[in-house]
């Protein structure tokens, strides 16, 4: 027990500086990758070392080598911090070690998803018979949905994929946006559908699938299909106009799936629900409570309105496993074993309560359009793109009457780095419609006016030395 005590206090102690120096050290990472190696890379030791030491010198050699991902700073990715009944409920998940796979293993767990996910439900305001499953990622909760329209879509014609596969299956259409994550291509491959399968639908200048381009290519083909829409892309945070594209693929027998990664807790804030308007007339959506929830990582969000289809693809049972009393998470993710990843979302959304979570939804997007405005109207800079959510794009453009698209592009690299190498922020580039730009992201309730001003002045000073 006392070896025990040693090594949590020392990560105790380790932990709680490590986040009150979230106002001073740098936002990015300073040790480079060989330094890193060298730290890191012992030679594997011949005798244990005591526990308390091996915490004490895995702070020591991997400290530089972390991004500033809790601080309020960070604005590169869609990556929220850590509430405090968040990361405490994740310790005590860690020390309970719970096999969250069924109910047997540990009917707490059990009761917590099943509460936790009921909130969820409530909140985003979709179909109370929809099913819902606590995955690793929004990467997970594509490949949970998308199975479950796999299932659905094929059934339709007579085809049983989780016994038959895919070999001979009816071809299955994808209809998305072209300007959809990685993540949902990524699902595809990981189900045998493939890439291949993918046909893209065009955007208006707002980032948005307009009803026309969906109903043409649904036209095209009596296929089984998939329409794939965003709450939130990722780059400028547009939202397709749910109200029109869902019941018209839906009237069509299309399966319409609604990544939300980030924005589908728009629909959680009076200010903002607007721009989710017909999200719950699709048949799955993702998302993801590391984001805008603030909850450590982990924390992948999938619901399906057919709770059927879901459980067809997902369910697993073997004589060895006792019939629970409660739900059996297996049946509803891809996972047999898995952590208890439950807790810091029950833990999380009890803290803030609605109220709180509007509130947070709200101060996100108002911090992001205000560093949106003042560094796209810095000398040089221009506001590129952004909806009034958390995410926007601004480009730094080189000086002189001859300077070429890629002039700018290069400054606008050169600018990020530079901010990034001074530690007071952390953006990320992206190259947006041709063009290079930053991408400005704030989901971290640790964001405050003071991050805002840093950032400012240190991207003021980036224009002034590059």
């Amino acid at each position: 027990m006392d070896r025990e005590r040693q090594a949590l206090e020392r990560a105790f102690g380790h932990a709680l500086a490590h986040l009150r120096a979230l106002e001073s050290r740098p936002v990015a990472a300073t040790a480079t990758v060989e330094e890193l190696r060298r730290a890191l890379g012992r030679p594997f030791p011949e005798s244990g070392t005591p526990a308390a030491q091996v915490v004490d010198d895995l702070v020591a050699d991997a400290s530089r080598g972390l991004t500033g991902t809790q601080s309020g700073r960070f604005f590169s990715w869609v990556i929220g911090g850590g509430l405090p009944s968040a990361m405490a409920a994740d310790w005590l998940t860690t020390a309970w070690d719970q096999n969250a796979g069924i109910h047997a293993a540990s009917p707490a767990a059990s009761v917590a998803e099943e509460v936790a996910g009921g909130w969820l439900k409530e909140l985003f305001g979709l179909p109370p018979e929809a099913s819902f499953a606590f995955v690793t990622g929004a990467q997970m909760a594509h490949a949970t949905c998308l199975a479950a329209a796999r299932h659905a879509v094929l059934e339709r014609r007579g085809w049983d994929v989780e016994r038959q596969g895919l070999c001979g299956a009816p071809r299955v259409r994808v209809l998305a946006s072209a300007d959809r994550h990685g993540s949902v291509d990524r699902a595809l491959r990981l189900l045998g559908l493939g890439t291949g399968c993918l046909e893209l639908l065009a955007v208006d200048e707002g980032g948005r699938v307009q009803r026309p381009v969906l109903a043409e290519a649904l036209s095209r083909s009596g296929d089984p299909a998939i329409v794939v829409l965003q709450a939130g892309e990722l780059n400028a945070a547009a939202f397709d106009p749910f109200e029109e594209l869902a019941p018209a693929a839906r009237a069509a027998g299309a399966w319409v799936h609604v990544d939300g990664a980030f924005g589908l807790w728009a629909r959680v804030s009076a200010a903002h629900a607007h721009q989710v308007r017909g999200v719950e007339l699709a048949d799955s959506w993702t998302t993801d409570a590391h984001k805008v929830l603030n909850v450590p990582y982990d924390s992948g969000l999938a619901f399906v309105r057919d709770a059927a289809a879901h459980r067809a693809s997902m369910a697993l049972s073997t004589s060895y496993l006792p019939a629970g009393a409660g739900r059996d998470e297996l049946d509803w993710n891809p996972e047999f074993s898995r952590r208890a990843r439950a807790f810091p979302i029950y833990a999380a959304l009890r803290e803030l309560g609605r109220e709180g979570l509007a509130a947070l939804v709200e101060r996100l997007c108002r911090h992001a359009q205000a560093l949106a405005a003042r560094l796209g109207a810095l000398p040089g800079a221009e506001l590129v793109a952004t909806h009034g959510f958390n995410q926007a794009l601004v480009r730094f453009l080189a000086p002189g009457p001859a300077a070429t698209e890629g002039d700018h592009d290069r400054r606008t690299d050169a600018v990020i780095a530079a901010v990034n190498a001074s530690g007071e922020a952390l953006f990320g580039g992206v190259t947006w419609r041709g063009r290079r730009a930053m991408r400005i992201s704030v989901c971290n309730w640790r964001t405050s006016e003071a991050d805002l001003d840093r950032a400012v002045a240190a991207a003021r000073r980036a224009l002034a030395s590059t």
